[in-house]
């Protein structure tokens, strides 16, 4: 029988220890670096699962690109929305596409004698300030701010036929203001750009007013709406405006053109006595004036508690006269000017009406003194 040789195995006392790795001639380390510095998990991970490691890394590295870049849209999707609402997101839209029937406007038809310059000014140098509109769900458009924009530019395609009139640049508005607030916008713009007279804003307080939509039941509460921006005494005048062009009607063709002081007057003649306002509108039917200074001097008559019977013949203006505009700057602002025969016109961003009644009588001497200086 033969003897069976027994062998001495050493087992690693750790599990996936590996043992002492045997030394390696110097020359071989040289040759085979790769195989030195390899790990031993290398080693090992066959072409599959090599594939599927650089498929998963392939596929974090897109899923972080895809969530910045979401991050990033709706960064910009709520900045949009913010500029929209400041009105600062500006497109150059159709003008046949804007309608002006939302909101009733605080400017009479008529004619403008201050669009004339707006119109050159465009065609010089093009709109500065664009309107501002709301859009509708058929992608139509409202128009909220800049009647007298848009009139300028209907104006000036129709006389050049100019294909770039035809679009106007406006701030887009977002949508869901309410339509006190949209009132507001128009109301706030033209309080300080523009010279409104008492009675055009007393007429839009009052169709205000019957507005179902603007939760207005009284003059007070549409003035005290609107005119939020206005002070004090300046809301009460237009109160006081508003009862008398409720109670004269339609009866007056030139509320505009009526001064504070001659409102102030006619407001306190038809408190005091209820038929007064027949009165008045009696007056105005028996004379029919033909222009404002004929149905100015009605109104005057009435205030003073005179009878009007007959219209005075008012001076026929002389053909050609000359009118001087310009623009003045002083340090309380810029002072736009327009002086003709028998009349001087000055407009600045400022609320005369708030100004003690003796300051303004010795400027205007001061005024006058100054003209008839011959120095």
């Amino acid at each position: 029988m033969s003897k069976r040789r027994v062998f001495d195995i050493d087992f690693p006392t750790e599990p996936n220890t590996p043992s002492e790795p045997k030394s390696v001639p110097a020359e071989t380390a040289v040759q085979k670096p790769d195989q030195r510095m390899r790990k031993p998990s290398e080693s090992r991970r066959g072409p599959m699962a090599t594939a599927i490691s650089e498929n998963a890394d392939a596929l974090r590295t897109r899923a972080e690109a895809e969530m910045k870049i979401r991050a990033e849209n709706d960064r910009l999707a709520h900045e949009f929305v913010r500029l929209k609402k400041l009105g600062l997101v500006v497109d150059r839209i159709p003008i046949g596409r804007i309608g002006m029937q939302k909101l009733v406007r605080d400017r009479k038809e008529g004619r403008d004698p201050e669009l004339d310059e707006l119109k050159a000014s465009i065609k010089s140098i093009g709109l500065s300030n664009p309107i501002r509109v709301e859009e509708n769900e058929d992608g139509t458009y409202e128009l909220i701010q800049g009647y007298r924009r848009m009139r300028a530019y209907l104006e000036l395609l129709s006389e050049t036929g100019d294909d770039i009139y035809s679009h106007i640049p406006a701030g887009l508005v977002a949508k869901g203001d309410s339509l006190q607030s949209l009132y507001r916008r128009m109301v706030d713009e033209n309080l300080v750009r523009r010279d409104i007279s008492f009675a055009e804003m007393a007429q839009l307080a009052l169709r205000y007013a019957e507005d179902t939509g603007t939760g207005a039941e009284t003059i007070e509460d549409a003035v005290n709406d609107l005119y939020a921006s206005a002070g004090r005494q300046k809301r009460i005048y237009i109160r006081h405006f508003a009862q008398v062009l409720k109670a004269v009607g339609d009866a007056l063709k030139h509320p505009e053109a009526i001064p504070r002081a001659l409102g102030l007057d006619l407001k306190k003649r038809l408190e005091a006595d209820a038929m007064n306002a027949q009165v008045l509108r009696d007056a105005l039917a028996r004379v029919k004036p033909q222009n404002e200074e004929a149905e100015l001097e009605v109104l005057r008559s009435f205030a003073e508690g005179k009878r009007k019977n007959a219209p005075r013949t008012p001076a026929a203006p002389r053909a050609g006269v000359a009118k001087t505009t310009l623009r003045c700057t002083v340090p309380a602002g810029t002072v736009r000017c327009q002086a003709r025969d028998g009349k001087i016109e000055m407009a600045m961003e400022r609320d005369f009406s708030e100004i003690d009644r003796h300051k303004l009588e010795d400027a205007i001497a001061a005024f006058f003194a100054a003209l008839e200086d011959p120095s």
